[in-house]
């Protein structure tokens, strides 16, 4: 507590306690101890109060979506180059969460056959610092498919509804810096995507303002 605190709860006594008797002046003393009290734990409260960091509020705001799905739409298409036609189901399951790692299987329906593509989980997990993104890809059997568990981290604190994770592997043609950029905006949004230079080349909204039934487990997952 500063001194100005003690000072000024001092100048608020009346200057006739002196006038008192002594079992008065002893309650009046105690009366100032218990204030100094309480302003010595404010002070200290105020000050022993965390602030989260951008990156922790950003896993936390994920971690809070564990154990529902959310359907989804492509927002950003990447001509030549796309995963989708643009008109399957798209759902996102926030299916394994600890306190460092969260697993969100991706499932993407196949409208001509009437069947869906469950390969894909994307990982994120609080490393300290910093966090990472990682793609878990398998076979119908369960197997790893042969590209797979590649990723990127993050390189600043980024904020608590978008965080950037650069994938490190190679650069853009035009020397880009190329990676995933996600967002969440609670109560509202989950977006994932991928970027060049932090702006969206290809990008899918989940809306989480409704929750959806919740799909089968992915491949490799049963």
């Amino acid at each position: 507590m500063q001194p100005y605190v003690q000072q000024e709860l001092q100048q608020k006594l009346p200057q006739k306690v002196q006038q008192h008797s002594v079992g008065g002046a002893r309650v009046l003393r105690g009366a100032l101890a218990a204030a100094v009290v309480i302003a010595i734990s404010g002070c200290s409260a105020e000050q022993a109060a965390p602030t989260e960091a951008p990156h922790v509020a950003f896993f936390n705001a994920l971690h809070s979506l564990c154990g529902n799905a959310y359907a989804g739409e492509r927002i950003v298409e990447r001509p030549g180059q796309d995963l989708l036609e643009g008109d399957e189901a798209l759902t996102v399951h926030f299916r394994e969460c600890s306190e460092t790692e969260i697993k969100a299987p991706f499932h993407i329906e196949q409208p001509a056959t009437n069947t869906w593509d469950r390969s894909r989980t994307w990982i994120y997990s609080l490393a300290g610092d910093h966090l990472t993104i990682n793609h878990d890809h398998r076979e119908p059997d369960g197997s790893h498919s042969e590209h797979t568990f590649y990723g990127g981290a993050t390189v600043d604190s980024g904020t608590a509804e978008q965080q950037m994770f650069i994938y490190t592997e190679r650069t853009g043609d035009a020397g880009e810096v190329l990676g995933w950029r996600i967002e969440v905006v609670p109560g509202k949004r989950y977006s994932y995507g991928t970027m060049a230079d932090g702006e969206w080349t290809w990008r899918i909204d989940f809306d989480l303002t409704t929750t959806i039934a919740l799909p089968p487990a992915p491949w490799g997952f049963e």
